[in-house]
């Protein structure tokens, strides 16, 4: 490969994420505020964020909970948000007792409330984990957002509110997600905290 053509890899590579990014804006800007206000609401009352998700989507979900515990770019108290990936533990004994398409739906059994969100990250939305976690949490009256690509998958239908990723590319599905968290976090901190 010559170095013209590792230019023109690089080229291409931004020129799609930038336009990922731009028609997510311009589809999705929307229900990326209904699903801020929905974090909000819950964390206002007193109530948790559940996430979950697989691989690349896994470390989206424990990115953002790490947000949510942390801080993003207040200083404030920690709020309660758990990612359903993260206890080895859990998902190895539940993966194997119960089938690992229960490994998020169990935790979400034991661990949500009404009032409380929780967010499924899939890029196919076709997660059998994550839409067996939805089922659950429809079960127990929580608030349901799905991160999806572009056809949303059998995800998308069972949330209240689904940000479909308007691009066929995990690649970019994924940028877009991590992006729309950061963006999520940046919302609801700047709507509890404004004065921070």
């Amino acid at each position: 490969m010559t170095p013209a053509d590792r230019a023109r890899l690089v080229d291409d590579a931004f020129t799609d994420t930038i336009a990922a990014h731009t028609r997510v804006w311009q589809d999705c800007a929307g229900r990326v505020i209904a699903a801020a206000d929905a974090v909000t609401a819950a964390l206002r009352a007193g109530r948790k964020v559940l996430v979950c998700g697989n691989g690349g989507s896994a470390a989206d979900s424990q990115h953002f909970v790490a947000e949510l515990v942390g801080r993003f770019t207040r200083e404030r108290r920690a709020w309660p948000a758990l990612a359903l990936s993260a206890d080895t533990c859990i998902l190895t004994a539940v993966g194997n007792d119960y089938g690992f398409e229960r490994v998020f739906a169990r935790q979400v059994e034991a661990h949500g409330q009404p009032g409380d969100v929780l967010i499924g990250i899939s890029t196919s939305g076709n997660s059998a984990d994550v839409v067996k976690a939805f089922e659950q949490a429809e079960a127990q009256g929580l608030h349901r957002i799905a991160l999806t690509g572009e056809t949303g998958g059998a995800l998308a239908p069972m949330a209240d509110v689904a940000i479909r990723v308007p691009s066929p590319e995990t690649s970019h599905i994924q940028e877009c997600h991590i992006a729309i968290g950061q963006l999520l976090a940046f919302m609801v901190e700047e709507t509890l905290y404004p004065e921070a």
